[in-house]
């Protein structure tokens, strides 16, 4: 489905409070900064940097996104990278998120940086659209130790190291799925179907979606394909066998070293993430305008 621009489930009030987290190695960032606290001064709406956002801004005082909990929305300020570190430091808290792209492709940042002005304005009138997105709870049963939980909003990815294969076995929910040799596997939610998943051959899936998708990478076999499932289920994959060492990231943020013997739980986080849409946004125009997506030429 397409987000509709629609009241906010949580913000049912004027929004007074926006944390915003900045980049700050994009150039730009310190002269959209000015841009937004002038808007948000005229719309009545209250800044809450984070530290490296409030330095920027020649301010003392901010906040880490941990912090955040008392405002009414995060804007993020950057590329896909930086919403997702966001979402990571949030650790789950429930706070609404709108992305103002500043880098290159910006999928999951919709809002484009001309449009700035424009999107205070929509938060100030509680106009705009509320996507629910899935993510991932990945924990690792070590031999050693366990680690984790470790929580993803595009994709758990296990890849072997040193140009090496590795033996992976795979069960859902109890039930064998296989031992496949490959360089690697991507647990992808519907949001990181566009991501690495893709690039791996796996199919898109809309937002809201719940399903989850599998993707082997380089796997030795012609008869595999990405495998779509439920999002209700449990994940488990067990490093069988490795010459060079696997290595788990979740969002490519945080991760660690896996050697045989060792399994992976991965799961739907009970905790997702809600993003903010302004009105006349389309999920379709998105894939159209940043994958280039097309239909036949007749």
């Amino acid at each position: 489905m397409v987000a509709q621009t629609r009241r906010s489930s949580r913000i049912e009030h004027v929004m007074k409070t926006l944390g915003v987290i900045a980049n700050p190695v994009k150039d730009q960032a310190g002269r959209v900064l000015v841009r937004l606290a002038e808007r948000a001064v005229q719309a009545g709406i209250a800044l809450v940097p984070d530290d490296g956002t409030a330095a920027l801004m020649g301010q003392a005082g901010g906040r880490g996104p941990a912090a955040m909990d008392g405002v009414d929305a995060i804007m993020v300020l950057g590329g896909d990278g930086t919403l997702l570190r966001a979402v990571q430091a949030l650790h789950g808290r429930d706070v609404p998120i709108i992305g103002v792209n500043l880098g290159g492709l910006g999928f999951m940042t919709s809002v484009a940086e001309t449009e700035l002005e424009r999107a205070v304005d929509c938060l100030a009138r509680d106009e705009f659209g509320i996507s629910q997105r899935t993510m991932l709870e990945c924990r690792v049963a070590s031999t050693a130790a366990g680690a984790g939980p470790f929580r993803a909003l595009n994709d758990v990815v296990m890849t072997s190291m040193e140009s090496r294969v590795a033996t992976l076995r795979m069960q859902v929910d109890g039930q064998a799925v296989g031992d496949f040799v490959c360089d690697g596997v991507i647990l992808s939610t519907p949001t990181g179907s566009t991501g690495h998943s893709l690039s791996a051959g796996g199919p898109l899936l809309m937002p809201e979606a719940r399903a989850l998708v599998v993707s082997l990478i380089c796997p030795h076999t012609l008869s595999t394909r990405p495998l779509v499932l439920p999002d209700d289920v449990t994940i488990e994959v067990t490093v069988v066998a490795t010459s060079g060492g696997v290595f788990l990231t979740a969002d490519g943020q945080v991760g660690q070293s896996l050697a045989a013997g060792d399994r992976v739980v991965v799961r739907r986080d009970p905790r997702g993430v809600r993003f903010i849409h302004l009105p006349g946004y389309s999920y379709f125009g998105v894939l159209r305008q940043k994958l280039h997506w097309r239909g036949s030429n007749v």
